[in-house]
């Protein structure tokens, strides 16, 4: 056998001894959160998918899928230690006490509240929640917007939930005037909005009426707290996620993929 053929076999054994496959990990995304997170053609789109997938790319050592999920049961998962990670959990600690922990914030958005023009007329709506009293507010199931006053009245009775999946059927409800005002993101409202008026879900004629702000909230990724024995590599995963996440955010790949999304924001 000749030297040089002897040597490229050493150095392929040293290469395959040395080469360790990416770890295969799966993380769920909300897939009715548009533009943020959602499903089109059975794939993951939306403005925190970019950024993670981003992320992704500049960490060592794994293979990661995202999955877009009914934002219900991607929180049952986590709950169960079935799923690793799900994005974009807003920072409730005491109502999720199964999510732990919390990546580095991602992004900011601005809960808002929308109604329908005919149900709040000459109505003041700049006080929340004490000014939406008797209203029915429609709410994305599973979120938990509004703050602790706000679903204390709905306990009571004071404020009407509805429950929809997704933004689509929530501006549905809004516009049919099954319920009478909507509680969400800002941007995540409004580009529904004009995707069903593009598609003439919704007449051009109908309008929102803007009620107040609710609240800044943060997205991140959140993580089950199912213990290193089933996930090993959860401590060093989050490290890497939190480290390159700022990174992006510091050389200014974040902002660029948003502006991607949003050419016209201000």
């Amino acid at each position: 056998m000749s030297r040089w053929l002897i040597g490229l076999l050493t150095l392929w054994s040293g290469y395959s001894l040395s080469y360790e496959a990416p770890i295969e990990v799966t993380v769920y995304g909300d897939n009715a959160y548009a533009p943020y997170s959602y499903e089109e053609n059975n794939q993951a789109k939306g403005i925190y998918v970019d950024i993670l997938n981003a992320v992704f790319n500049e960490m060592d050592g794994y293979s990661v899928t995202i999955v877009p999920i009914p934002w219900k049961r991607g929180l049952k998962l986590l709950k169960l230690g079935r799923g690793f990670a799900l994005f974009p959990p807003y920072y409730y600690s005491d109502k999720r006490p199964y999510i732990s922990p919390y990546s580095e914030p991602i992004l900011n958005e601005e809960v808002v509240v929308y109604c329908h023009p005919d149900s709040v007329q000459g109505q003041s709506l700049q006080s929340w929640p004490n000014d939406y009293l008797g209203l029915t507010v429609a709410i994305n199931e599973a979120f938990e917007l509004g703050g602790s006053d706000f679903w204390h009245h709905v306990k009571q009775g004071k404020i009407r939930l509805r429950e929809e999946k997704g933004n689509r059927l929530s501006l549905l409800s809004l516009y049919n005037k099954k319920a009478d005002c909507y509680l969400n993101d800002r941007m995540s409202i409004l580009w529904e909005k004009q995707n069903m008026t593009d598609e003439n879900v919704l007449p051009k004629s109908f309008r929102l009426k803007f009620g107040t702000v609710v609240s800044s909230e943060q997205g991140y990724l959140g993580f089950t707290r199912e213990s290193a024995k089933k996930y090993p590599y959860k401590t060093d995963f989050i490290e890497q996620f939190n480290f390159q996440l700022n990174r992006l955010k510091q050389n200014g790949t974040i902002d660029n993929l948003i502006k991607n999304h949003l050419p016209n924001d201000n």
